[in-house]
């Protein structure tokens, strides 16, 4: 592995690079960046859509004709359609469905720790980490206009930190003298 990621260190580079591009146009174009976001959901959506329509159709079927594939595919082509007539519509709804994995994960992990309370030693770390995600998804659906702001600024932070790692392995690999036996 190593000898493949010597011959390719710049591969990790530009991986590391363009993370950090976009990090920073995330930070600083937050709104365009969550625009750029959605409508790549978008067409990621209605590829994936043509992708299930055609394999719908694609047989033979043993079991019968794949309607819940066709029904899929139909239902992302129609998803990435209207994420382009209505970019704004779709990225509140991503949002508050991003809001409602948060508070269902929160109450779980709250719930979790209060199971386990008997059973494990400081399940108050799994209280405060339900507690967070609950308190994030409520925050989302009470103001979702800042809550998408702070997901993008989120996201542009994680870029530029991985972005960056990855610079400093890339140039790592490619200075790496191999070890002599």
């Amino acid at each position: 592995m190593l000898t493949f990621l010597q011959k390719n260190w710049w591969i990790l580079a530009l991986r590391g690079l363009a993370a950090v591009i976009f990090g920073v146009l995330a930070l600083v174009e937050p709104i365009t960046a969550i625009a750029a976001l959605v409508l790549l959901w978008g067409a990621y959506a209605f590829v994936d859509g043509i992708f299930g329509v055609f394999a719908a159709f694609k047989g033979p079927h043993k079991d019968g004709f794949p309607w819940w594939m066709l029904v899929m595919g139909l239902v992302g082509i129609a998803a990435g359609v209207y994420t382009f007539l209505a970019p704004a519509i779709t990225a509140l709804a991503l949002l508050y469905l991003i809001a409602i994995v948060c508070i269902v994960r929160g109450v779980m992990e709250i719930s979790a720790a209060i199971r386990l309370r008997k059973e494990i030693n400081n399940e108050w770390w799994l209280i405060l980490a339900g507690a967070a995600s609950l308190i994030f998804g409520v925050l989302l659906f009470l103001n979702p206009g800042a809550g998408a702001l702070a997901l993008i600024v989120w996201i542009g932070i994680m870029a530029i930190v991985v972005g960056v790692f990855e610079l400093i392995l890339a140039f790592r690999i490619r200075n790496h003298a191999p070890k002599t036996a």
